[in-house]
């Protein structure tokens, strides 16, 4: 969607680990850790693949496998250095009404679970085109 409307949409990405899931906590912070080295989108996709081997050894074999400094990684990750930013995600997530995981939000409109890649196409230009006034 940012390359088909260049300029007119932006991707927010918030974090809402599962209560019931002890591992997508960590994850996501693992996430925010290999977002310092500039590595996020990478990282997520391995977590994808690999779910649910959230254990702290998985972590950071997952860091290594991206060729994220260990040590800088592991303080990061120990240190729960976002926990307050993941948990402040959550906070946010359940004040709009998500249950569960994939929501996404355009202006206002929450799509719950996956959705094949024209709906979201469609939601998108609707938005666009009431916020421009090209909808009657």
């Amino acid at each position: 969607m940012l390359d088909e409307f260049p300029g007119k949409v932006r991707l927010v990405v918030k974090d809402f680990p599962l209560r019931f899931h002890e591992g997508a906590e960590p994850a996501a912070l693992a996430a925010r850790c290999a977002a310092e080295h500039g590595r996020y989108w990478e990282y997520r996709e391995l977590l994808f693949v690999a779910q649910p081997a959230f254990a702290q050894s998985d972590l950071l074999l997952y860091a290594a496998r991206l060729g994220l400094p260990r040590d800088a990684f592991r303080a990061c990750l120990d240190g729960g250095r976002y926990r307050a930013q993941v948990r402040r995600d959550v906070k946010e997530g359940r004040a709009a009404g998500v249950s569960g995981t994939p929501t996404v939000f355009i202006n206002g409109l929450r799509l719950v679970g996956v959705y094949p890649l024209e709906m979201i196409r469609e939601a998108v230009q609707d938005a666009l085109d009431d916020a421009t006034g090209k909808r009657p």
